[in-house]
């Protein structure tokens, strides 16, 4: 099978994306591992194939592969790059796009300067459609971890599920070991993203994400707006935040906590590729 995939990055957080449109499309999990590998395959945090929409009202379906194969619902810089993807390669002239996921629906708006704003919706704090696996939401969490430890956290769904943690200082902050162990801790029966937020003022933060199936990445919109909502709730910050992440930085808005929070940032080109898989 010949095919045809665009390298993509939002803030470094990198993507292989397919046009399953114009051509048939089939990877197995383990071809997905494969082509993720940054020394013999592509590199890439995830894969994003892009197919019709199937629902009325629906511009394209999405789905999103981590680099471990696993199929996930969720994902903000890759939502920007899929709509500069479909414009650039004429699958749509609009500049308002509707698409779903396994788990939401988002409109996307192309901007004049080729960022992307993405509608996420409003997030979700009910334990069982995140998942969490407890049995009374509250705003902070007790997460038993090895050797006796506990660790608190916010959790919270934009899509997909997030646990966010307030740090004082993200240089000292262990978020391999300690992000790795919350992304897989039980509790999470579908794993979490774990972002580790430090707080500068009520409009700035700074943020590292480890994400689910990819480890650390350079950036995670679907992150920064968890952190963001997180932070207007219970930690008083703005309607509007600027995001701080080690690819960049991206601009949350959330006028209404009781209406749709947005993501503003870029999504950028990187190469165009064929394959024999």
């Amino acid at each position: 099978m010949t095919l045809y995939f665009t390298k993509m990055h939002g803030l470094g957080n990198d993507f292989m994306v397919i046009d399953a449109v114009r051509q048939s499309v089939h990877l197995d999990k383990q071809t997905i591992i494969d082509l993720a590998k940054r020394d013999t395959g592509i590199g890439f945090d995830q894969c994003l194939l892009i197919e019709p929409g199937a629902d009325k009202g629906v511009d394209f379906f999405y789905r999103i592969f981590n680099a471990d194969g696993q199929e996930v619902g969720q994902c903000g810089n890759g939502a920007r790059c899929l709509a500069r993807f479909v414009h650039h390669y004429q699958l749509t002239n609009k500049k308002r796009i509707t698409i779903a996921t396994k788990t939401t629906r988002m409109n996307l708006q192309l901007n004049a300067d080729n960022t992307v704003t993405v509608d996420f919706g409003t997030p979700e704090l009910k334990p069982a459609l995140i998942p969490l696996q407890v049995a009374i939401q509250a705003p902070l969490y007790q997460l038993p971890l090895q050797q006796g430890l506990v660790q608190e956290i916010h959790a919270i769904s934009v899509g997909n599920p997030h646990a966010v943690m307030v740090v004082n200082n993200l240089k000292t902050t262990a978020v391999a070991s300690l992000g790795k162990e919350i992304s897989e801790h039980p509790l999470f029966p579908e794993q979490t993203n774990a972002g580790f937020m430090e707080i500068l003022s009520q409009d700035t933060i700074n943020l590292r994400v480890y994400e689910r199936g990819c480890g650390e990445t350079k950036a995670c919109g679907s992150g920064a707006v968890a952190a963001a909502a997180i932070g207007r709730l219970y930690h008083h910050l703005a309607a509007k935040v600027d995001v701080a992440l080690p690819g960049g930085r991206l601009l949350v808005k959330w006028p209404d906590i009781n209406g749709p929070i947005f993501l503003t940032g870029p999504a950028s080109f990187v190469f165009e590729g064929k394959l024999c898989v």
